[in-house]
């Protein structure tokens, strides 16, 4: 019989725990060149102007549009110098509501007629591109004429009272070079007067007209002017309104055709929006580089005026 190994109190050698696997290293960053960085900061820019021009362009092609007043043909409402909001639904949307005139909407869509009364911004019938601004006399149908400086409409006199006179000051914007000379006509085209603080003014013979319907308005008269008090009988036609200025004798409107330098039936395609409210008027002693003659300018009682 073969005898037991003989046990031993040898320790068995400790188990070496096997090396980890190396865990490789991350890769170092890529640093991206400045130009490629530029290029996306000018792609975010280029982005968000477009999409601003977006929304300015429908904002004001269909909601709001600014206009400013260029010349004293709406006098006693609107001065040369005032700004004003027209909103752009009113009359309906026609190529002429776009910026530009752009030639995208066909014709006159969501098509609304006007009342009589109304202050409106239009395109000029003689196609030149330029905004103009008078009031609503007439609509498709309507006759019009002007009698002894009277407005007869649809062969009935409309009401005209005589108010007080309406004075304004002559400042830089209220002409293109105003001389503040009583003797020239083109510094003054009514009566010259001073106000009470010394300061040269015009002043305009007044009146109140009141419209079938009830829209009432102040006009200004500068007695019998050949032409403008005295017309012939105008009838509307179809898709068209006869426009008038408040300052009956220093404008041209549609009593006087195109030729002459009037506007003669203005289509209602050609009707861009209605006058809101006045949001800023300045009477042109501002000047850019003095940031605080833009205050001193302002003329601040006109703000804010609805039509």
């Amino acid at each position: 019989m073969r005898k037991p190994r003989a046990m031993t109190d040898t320790p068995e050698a400790p188990m070496v725990a096997p090396d980890p696997i190396p865990t490789p290293a991350a890769p170092a960053p890529v640093t991206k060149p400045v130009k490629e960085k530029k290029k996306e900061d000018w792609r975010d820019t280029l982005s968000f102007l477009l999409k601003l021009a977006v929304v300015v362009f429908i904002f004001r092609s269909f909601l709001f549009s600014p206009f400013s007043i260029p010349s004293q043909s709406m006098l006693p409402r609107l001065y040369i110098g005032d700004y004003l909001f027209i909103s752009k639904w009113n009359y309906g949307y026609s190529r002429h509501s776009l910026p530009w005139s752009i030639p995208l909407i066909p014709g006159r869509i969501l098509a609304r007629t006007p009342t009589r009364g109304d202050v409106a911004v239009f395109k000029t019938p003689a196609g030149n591109g330029e905004d103009i601004i008078k009031r609503v006399i007439g609509l498709p149908g309507d006759t019009i004429q002007m009698r002894g400086g009277q407005l007869i409409l649809n062969g009935v006199a409309v009401p005209k009272q005589r108010v007080a006179d309406f004075v304004i000051p002559l400042t830089p914007n209220y002409n293109e070079k105003p001389k503040l000379n009583p003797m020239e006509e083109a510094d003054c085209p009514a009566s010259y007067v001073t106000t009470a603080n010394g300061a040269p003014a015009c002043k305009y013979q007044q009146y109140k007209e009141t419209l079938p319907g009830g829209p009432s308005y102040l006009v200004l008269d500068r007695g019998l002017r050949a032409g403008a008090d005295d017309t012939d009988v105008f009838t509307v036609p179809p898709g068209h309104v006869f426009m008038m200025g408040d300052n009956r004798d220093d404008s041209g409107d549609s009593r006087f055709p195109v030729a002459e330098g009037g506007l003669g039936m203005v289509p209602m395609e050609n009707l861009e929006g209605k006058a809101v409210i006045t949001f800023w008027s300045t009477d042109g002693n501002a000047q850019w580089l003095l940031p605080w003659t833009w205050f001193t300018a302002a003329r601040w009682s006109r703000m804010g005026q609805a039509f």
